[in-house]
């Protein structure tokens, strides 16, 4: 009976779990570039009471099955689902989505280099492109106080018009930087990624080119999260910790029938 508490006590705490993966996927729905996460679960080791292939008799035969016992669940991980996010179009020359692979390089002010794909930019009051907490873009771009207009193509040229004169100016390049894994980058809060051994090292291109995807001027990707897919996974987690207080609760009353026998 104590076997059979433990392990729903570990189906409570794995179902817990799973319901606060799916409701930080549900808060930020709308949060630009977010891409969802999904809990990964492990049986727990056995307990071998009989283990198959052992020898049954003096004959040498074997045990075709055995007899194993679980003991429970366990999260294995959170990984991300790097698919692409919806795009959307807003009137901000400095909004880009970048369509495809691909991450923006942030410069932190501690020197690290984060990565995004939310690609909200502004210019501070040096004209240089900045994320919305202020964070420089890495390749460095400083869009002129006397631009007009400013546009950016598929490949990440920037080209600002300048009063007074006919042809454009470029301004800078943007780069994107690719990973072998993406799943292995490391959240740090305000839609940034960092670096991590699971990673791998970046590699870093120019948009439309290879494997790195195309960018989209005044446009920007939006959270991939499915809100109907979260909402049938949350109603699943709960039946789920539901069946496991069940099996707790059926356990007690088999205890205390125990308890009672005279």
């Amino acid at each position: 009976m104590t076997r059979s508490l433990d392990i729903g006590a570990t189906g409570l705490l794995a179902q817990q779990l799973n319901v606060d993966v799916i409701s930080q996927n549900i808060a930020n729905m709308t949060t630009t570039g977010y891409k969802r996460q999904r809990a990964a679960f492990q049986d727990l080791m056995y307990q071998n009471i009989d283990r198959p292939g052992s020898t049954s008799s003096d004959a040498q035969t074997t045990v075709p099955a055995g007899l194993q016992l679980g003991l429970g669940v366990r999260a294995g991980s959170v990984y991300r689902e790097h698919a692409q996010g919806a795009v959307q179009i807003t009137e901000n020359p400095l909004d880009i989505a970048i369509l495809g692979q691909g991450y923006f390089q942030i410069q932190l002010p501690s020197g690290e280099t984060a990565y995004t794909r939310d690609g909200t930019f502004q210019v501070n009051e040096n004209g240089e492109m900045v994320t919305v907490q202020g964070y420089i873009l890495d390749p460095n771009i400083t869009i002129p106080q006397d631009a007009v207009s400013i546009d950016i193509n598929q490949s990440g040229e920037v080209l600002v018009s300048i009063a007074g004169q006919t042809a454009t100016q470029n301004v800078g390049q943007i780069q994107t930087a690719n990973f072998i894994n993406d799943a292995g980058l490391e959240a740090i809060g305000q839609n940034l990624y960092l670096e991590t051994d699971a990673s791998g090292a970046p590699v870093t291109g120019i948009p439309g080119q290879n494997e790195f995807g195309p960018l989209r001027q005044s446009a920007l990707e939006k959270s991939n999260v499915n809100v109907v897919e979260e909402i049938t996974d949350l109603i699943t987690a709960q039946r789920a910790y539901e069946l496991n207080s069940n099996v707790i609760s059926t356990s007690d009353e088999m205890l205390q029938t125990l308890s009672q026998l005279r």
